[in-house]
């Protein structure tokens, strides 16, 4: 199985293989033949320090504390760094490997890129984040010298890079025109599900907790993407709508959520409103599947806009009717499976959501839609020859 190579995967942001498209691409490639070793930090669900799941050799270290501050971002980031470059020396001295394939955010990992390419080691970019977009919409910050220290990391990771790897057109051209990235050295692999390991359940009827209808959200909880507008539009079908048949779920974790179970409180949403926390693929499938409607909050900025949601995929793969705001990726993915409120009106989001709910045709006819656009278009089974591409590319480099 490792005659094509050894492959060691960095990621900082999740726990593997709670991270879906860096486990579908550690999946991946080793069904093509690569030995993979993955570095990662410990998940609520993943507390081993190293197992070999599914053929993946995974090293973990200890979770830093949560941030709340720039001086404990600063600590996670130098924290995180130091551990995988540990850790990176241990899988090298142990395994080897040929080809660094990290991960970002953030874009730090190029220190360690450029040392192991003086070994004659190659080094991919996956860039799953804009990391100075990033910046700007969690803290609604200005373009001052922080936000060009972020470009200037962001370049230099671009310029160690053998090949980067983009997850959508707009990320390839900010690789284009913004790093200065020779086209043909950057490959677009998209975030699709697989189909065969995340498909659609038996829905169950308790999950309502005795409401009509069920709504889901599915994905992370920090102040980019937009669950505080979910609440104020959920605020809105309740308290000013007067609708008292709809449960509402929130699946996932974050930074935020504190603030948003608070939040969720002081509106008087307690009965409305359930946060589950991360829980496994399995139960996920569940809730979505049970599901009328699945929203993407994200609002409009510019890190969003350019981004593609894998929460959008996920719930086009279980063939659900989708309320998202009207971004440019967003319309890319879901196309006409999706009602589009005007860019951060969560009371017009509140009303797409209603609309939907009180019309069963178009939901179906939106779920079908999502379902076969996915299978026929999005799912991982068509970005697995890109990624293969890319690592061809960079053996070749």
């Amino acid at each position: 199985m490792a005659s094509a190579g050894r492959v060691l995967i960095l990621v900082e942001n999740l726990t593997v293989p709670f991270d879906r498209r860096v486990w579908l691409e550690a999946l991946t490639l080793r069904d093509a033949g690569y030995q993979v070793s993955v570095i990662c930090p410990k998940g609520e669900h993943y507390r081993d320090s190293f197992e070999i799941l599914d053929g993946v050799r995974i090293y973990r270290y200890p979770t830093p504390p949560p941030t709340k501050g720039t001086a404990s971002y600063i600590f996670e980031f130098i924290y995180c760094w130091v551990m995988t470059a540990l850790l990176s020396m241990k899988v090298y001295a142990r395994e080897g490997f040929d080809i660094m394939h990290a991960c970002n955010p953030p874009d730090t990992f190029f220190f360690l890129g450029r040392f192991y390419k003086l070994l004659g080691k190659k080094f991919i970019y996956d860039q799953h984040d804009l990391c100075p977009e990033v910046f700007l919409a969690r803290f609604g910050a200005t373009r001052g010298w922080t936000y060009k220290f972020l470009l200037a990391l962001e370049k230099w990771t671009y310029d160690t890079a053998n090949v980067v790897i983009a997850t959508n057109e707009s990320y390839r051209v900010t690789a284009t025109e913004r790093g200065k990235v020779p086209p043909e050295r950057v490959v677009v692999v998209r975030s699709g599900p697989d189909v065969k390991r995340f498909s659609a359940a038996e829905p169950i009827p308790e999950l309502k907790r005795g409401k009509e209808y069920l709504v889901s959200y599915l994905g992370v909880m920090a102040p980019q993407d937009g669950v505080d507008y979910l609440i104020r539009s959920v605020d809105h079908i309740v308290n000013v709508r007067g609708r008292e048949d709809i449960h509402f779920v929130l699946i996932g974790s974050g930074d935020s959520q504190p603030e948003l179970i608070e939040m969720t409180s002081r509106l008087g949403l307690d009965d409305h409103v359930q946060f589950t926390g991360r829980i496994p693929d399995k139960e996920v499938e569940k809730y979505l599947s049970t599901s009328e409607v699945c929203v993407s909050p994200d609002p409009k900025n510019e890190l969003n806009d350019s981004s593609t949601m894998n929460k959008i995929l996920e719930y086009m793969a279980l063939g659900r009717a989708i309320v998202a705001y009207d971004l440019k990726e967003t319309r890319v993915s879901a196309d006409e499976g999706a009602l589009y409120a005007t860019a951060n009106d969560y009371r017009e989001f509140g009303d797409k959501i209603l609309e939907l709910l009180d019309d069963g045709d178009k939901r179906k006819v939106m779920g079908e839609r999502n379902s076969r656009r996915l299978r026929e278009k999005l799912s991982w089974d068509h970005s697995k020859g890109e990624l293969l591409r890319a690592y061809s590319l960079a053996a070749g480099s």
